[in-house]
């Protein structure tokens, strides 16, 4: 009998006894099983700490306003798994997934891949047979060991570098750094986006001969009355602000330009518009309509939580937070940015993330010592949590629902 997407989702779970566990011998091995060669005529790979997916979006949204056949792999997903993979805009479909499945199954032997690998070779496999002019990867952690470096890109762009995943990658920037720097290849272009990436990014591109293209510094961002300024040497385009907010978006907005430039393809002025406008990526400082006002992010480390606060802090309005966020992240962290713009917090449990998931009393603990406990109100669910902050908020305040892919989720179900 064959399986539908949910049973192969489930049995991949259980197939590796990690749920992370990195490294490009497994995956490289099965993919050179399965013959997988380019998933595009172009290939593009996004790294860094935060940014990754509104810069993947930017960059779909850029090539395909040029009438570019573009694809793109992102992760995690927010409601359903066919978000992960996409071909000119749509999501893949269910049989197409499980005849990816199927063929991965038949490939791999006695290898034993995580849930991330089975998806990357699914994603390379559609994105291959789609037959792309440009296919964009987003790194699912780090770089150097993850399963999407088995593909050598013609442009690897890094967004930011920050603490996040310290377990796997390093408790210091520069470390991090280092592991983000696996994507870069000898001779090709990398896009750094930070004005100030880590020294170990640089050195690595040294090293190896890629060539840097750093923002605020090849490429500039100027402001302009109602929009901004995108402009290297020899050339400039002026742009509408992003559709995305965020005072993050226009340095992920311009590097994807920066990409796209420095892959020379025909791009017209006007399509590098029309992508900045109308590129989209869910839970990133999402509205949702109706009273009160509901904005979801997906802020899960201390990096987003501080673009988050920077919003707040120009968008003040009385605001009631949703929040919850796995075990292994740094809570306090994540909420101190956010805390002087929130007057209460609903906690509530995240159930579908195994151990790494807390509970409302477990959260409040680890949050003991950032937040007045007076301000904390626990929930048995997320719905809970939801449904009483906006009782909370009335219908002049605003909820904010964020710390975790997993909370963003359950708020943009539930709408």
């Amino acid at each position: 009998m064959t399986r539908t997407l949910e049973h192969w989702l489930d049995y991949q779970q259980a197939l590796h006894p990690k749920a992370i566990d990195m490294g490009l011998e497994r995956v490289g091995s099965v993919a050179r099983r399965l013959g997988i060669g380019r998933p595009g005529r172009h290939v593009i790979t996004v790294a860094g700490t935060n940014g990754k997916g509104s810069t993947v979006a930017f960059i779909e949204a850029i090539a395909r306003a040029a009438g570019l056949r573009v694809g793109a792999f992102t992760s995690p997903h927010l409601l359903r798994y066919n978000e992960r993979i996409r071909v000119d805009g749509r999501d893949v479909a269910d049989q197409a997934l499980v005849a990816a499945f199927e063929r991965i199954e038949a490939a791999r032997g006695e290898i034993a891949l995580t849930y991330f690998e089975f998806g990357t070779l699914a994603a390379l496999i559609l994105l291959e047979d789609a037959g792309l002019d440009l296919a964009i990867l987003e790194v699912g952690m780090g770089g150097r060991l993850d399963a999407t470096n088995i593909v050598d890109p013609d442009v690897a762009v890094i967004t930011t570098v920050d603490l996040d995943h310290q377990a796997f990658l390093g408790n210091e920037r520069e470390t991090i750094g280092t592991e983000k720097a696996g994507i870069l290849r000898a001779g090709k272009p990398c896009v750094l986006a930070e004005k100030d990436p880590p020294s170990s990014v640089l050195r690595r591109a040294y090293e190896i001969g890629a060539f840097a293209i750093r923002g605020h510094s090849d490429y500039l961002l100027d402001d302009l009355p109602d929009g901004w300024r995108w402009r290297e040497p020899g050339y400039q385009v002026d742009l509408p602000n992003p559709g995305m907010q965020a005072p993050a978006q226009r340095d992920n907005a311009a590097a994807a330009i920066a990409a796209l430039r420095a892959l020379d393809l025909p791009i017209a002025d006007a399509a590098i518009r029309a992508g900045v406008l109308a590129a989209k990526a869910p839970g990133r400082l999402q509205r949702l309509p109706g009273r009160p006002e509901r904005v979801v992010d997906v802020a899960h480390n201390p990096q987003g939580a501080r673009q988050l606060g920077a919003w707040l802090r120009v968008h003040p309005c009385r605001t009631v937070a949703v929040f919850s966020a796995l075990a292994d992240k740094d809570l306090a962290g994540i909420v101190a940015p956010v805390a002087p713009h929130v007057v209460a917090w609903h906690l509530g449990p995240i159930t579908d993330a195994g151990p790494r998931g807390l509970d409302a009393a477990a959260l409040a603990d680890r949050l003991s010592g950032a937040l007045d406990p007076a301000l904390l109100r626990l929930h048995p669910s997320l719905a809970a949590a939801l449904a009483a902050a906006a009782e909370e908020a009335g219908g002049e305040g605003r909820v904010l629902v964020f710390g975790s892919f997993h909370t963003a989720a359950e708020a943009l179900a539930s709408r």
